[in-house]
């Protein structure tokens, strides 16, 4: 077991170097100069004066070899220092901090909503005994899954905040300002994991312990809701690491249509700035938050199935060969 955590750990390590470098390598070879958006101010980068652009570039380190600036970037990151902004001259982790709790908030709220919904709307898909009801249930989560989150959001306003003035169209105002941002989140996550589980839950329901269940005169919701969805719950609980990483790339669309604050909208603003050290900063903690859920996941499996052993390949070929040569032996 431990040396299963230490490895998943050394791979999580390898994710989150080749992420910050991927990401600083990818903002280096966009064709616009970061000096140059900076001192433009959003106008025009044909009209800075030369000598304050080379003034930027110095200030920042950008006239450096690159090599250099990795370098440097990389030892900062290790230290849990990305920088200061070159826009605003802040600490770029101060700005990711500050910018994240709204963020937390709206993912929290739409995976909480995904995975309640995406579980209820699983379960009547296969519950209910009128064929043709199964039958339109069950086309629910690929259609919420074809719907672009974008779109979501537009509908949602449209009708919710223009037609309907139930919830507000923009701001962080309040938990009623959440609703609709976290619905546009939530459907395409929740529709992602009734399709999975409903599939999962149907392959269940023909398992020998469900037979049995039946046979001993269990109700019907207690064949679904108790024998089969703990096991049917597996493969979709896989899903769940990719899930979060889903749910925070979707918030930077949701955020965006909403006009929210939040780490959403400062990696759109940081992108298009090019503000190299914030967005490094956002990569890697995404990338972390991806990590850290992933080995959650890997080591709650044992707790939902017993018969889920976590090893290492190594010790499992090992294992495997035990087990040949007993049967040899015998």
């Amino acid at each position: 077991m431990t040396r299963y955590v230490l490895r998943r750990a050394g791979q999580g390590v390898f994710v989150l170097w080749a992420a910050f470098t991927v990401a600083f390598f990818v903002l280096y070879l966009l064709p616009s100069d970061p000096a140059a958006l900076v001192a433009s101010g959003g106008g025009e980068v044909s009209q800075v004066d030369p000598t304050q652009l080379a003034a930027l570039r110095a200030e920042h380190g950008l006239d450096r070899p690159i090599l250099v600036q990795y370098g440097d970037a990389l030892l900062g990151a290790l230290a849990g220092d990305f920088g200061a902004s070159y826009v605003s001259g802040a600490s770029a982790t101060a700005l990711v901090a500050q910018a994240l709790p709204e963020t937390l908030r709206l993912t929290g709220a739409a995976l909480l909503v995904a995975v309640l919904g995406g579980t209820a709307v699983a379960v009547a898909s296969v519950l209910p005994r009128a064929r043709f009801l199964r039958q339109a249930l069950s086309a629910l989560p690929p259609l919420g899954v074809a719907l672009p989150t974008f779109f979501v959001g537009l509908v949602l306003l449209q009708w919710f905040s223009f037609r309907l003035p139930v919830f507000p169209a923009i701001g962080n105002e309040g938990a009623v300002s959440l609703v609709l941002p976290t619905i546009t989140l939530a459907v395409p996550a929740g529709a992602q994991l009734a399709q999975i589980l409903s599939r999962s839950l149907r392959g269940t329901l023909g398992e020998p312990y469900v037979e049995t269940a039946w046979a001993k005169g269990a109700s019907r919701a207690r064949v679904h809701l108790a024998h089969a969805l703990r096991n049917a719950a597996i493969p979709a609980f896989t899903v769940l690491g990719v899930m979060v990483g889903g749910l925070l790339g979707g918030a930077v669309v949701t955020e965006t249509v909403f006009s929210r604050q939040g780490l959403g909208r400062l990696t759109v603003q940081s992108v298009n700035q090019q503000d190299v050290p914030v967005v490094l900063a956002i990569v890697v903690f995404s990338a972390l938050v991806f990590v850290v859920v992933t080995l959650v996941v890997d080591l709650v499996y044992p707790v939902l199935d017993p018969r889920i052993q976590l090893r290492t390949p190594r010790a499992a070929s090992r294992r495997a060969a035990s087990r040949r040569a007993t049967a040899v032996t015998a």
